[in-house]
């Protein structure tokens, strides 16, 4: 039903493919407008606010290993590293 297309990137103005799987995903959560910029462009726009972030150092909770979180931890509430955490998450969701 969908065919590859190629377009062009209006941020560098290379061509890019939008395949049939992408154009099937965009009419399945109702896009109607097709992509404007390339993969590379795209995941650039979106990593240039995060950079900005400002991050700060804690002690993990759970196994006292350091690590850096978006936000200025308190003394009232555990903070975790990113692998205790996920475990965390896993955990609450069997």
């Amino acid at each position: 039903m969908y065919e590859e297309k190629t377009l062009i990137c209006k941020e560098c103005g290379s061509e890019f493919a939008f395949t049939a799987g992408e154009q099937e995903f965009y009419a399945e959560r109702g896009f109607v407008n097709e992509p404007q910029r390339c993969k590379a462009c795209r995941d650039a726009r979106k990593s240039a606010g995060r950079s900005d972030r400002e991050m700060f150092t804690a002690v993990c909770a759970a196994c006292g290993a350091e690590a850096k979180v978006p936000f200025r931890p308190r003394e009232d509430r555990p903070v975790y590293c990113s692998e205790c955490f996920a475990k965390m998450k896993e955990e609450e969701n069997q």
